[in-house]
């Protein structure tokens, strides 16, 4: 057992980094609604509105993300890792980016109608930030192992169904669609949100790599 690893049964653990990535969670479960409403609605002006509201916690998010580096800075002593806390807090923040980088590209695209593959994709990354949190809230309990792992599993499966949708969606933009435009604005789309899945995985990928360091 690492010396970090003994001083973290003395460190108070829900005051400092956990919270802080519970915030995470929960900022992204909120965007990724907002960005499900958004593809769902015809509404132009009220999709105008839900992508300023998608900004704003975006910019949530990477305040959460400086504190997290803050604390880092401040603490000799962790509750894991340094290099696991930094590649949590950054993946995490990457999950933001793209969640907004969707909405922003429907905005600077004038995309006026989302095709049906893009709210299929959308309700995926809301569900994969929903494990996200779920696994981030379990976090603070390490002896709860198995219910982290079983968000880790859900969010690739989430993620592969992704990859499925959109796949499928690119070739039969390159099959039907006559409009060279137009296939290219929904394409630059379609990856920002199939991005956002995959770094939902990401997240996955260090909560796994944290849960075999504290076995």
């Amino acid at each position: 057992m690492s010396l970090n690893s003994i001083f973290q049964y003395f460190v108070p653990k829900d005051k400092k980094f956990f919270p802080l990535f519970e915030q995470a969670g929960a900022n992204l479960i909120e965007m990724a609604k907002l960005l499900n409403i958004s593809v769902n609605s015809t509404n132009l002006e009220e999709r105008k509105e839900l992508s300023k509201k998608l900004e704003d916690l975006e910019h949530v998010g990477d305040n959460i993300t400086h504190q997290i580096h803050l604390e880092l800075g401040r603490n000799f002593i962790t509750p894991f890792d340094r290099e696991d806390i930094h590649a949590l807090a950054s993946s995490l923040d990457d999950v933001a980016d793209f969640i907004h980088g969707a909405s922003n590209r429907m905005q600077l695209y004038n995309v006026e109608q989302p095709t049906q593959p893009m709210i299929e994709i959308t309700a995926l990354i809301l569900e994969a930030t929903e494990h996200v949190a779920k696994a981030l809230f379990e976090l603070k309990d390490l002896k709860n192992i198995r219910n982290i792992t079983d968000s880790c599993v859900r969010i690739n499966s989430v993620e592969n169904k992704a990859d499925y949708i959109f796949d499928k969606a690119v070739a039969d933009l390159f099959e039907y669609e006559k409009d060279a435009i137009s296939l290219i604005k929904q394409k630059e789309v379609l990856s920002a949100m199939e991005d956002a899945t995959d770094k939902c995985e990401d997240v996955a990928n260090v909560l796994e790599s944290i849960l075999v360091k504290n076995a």
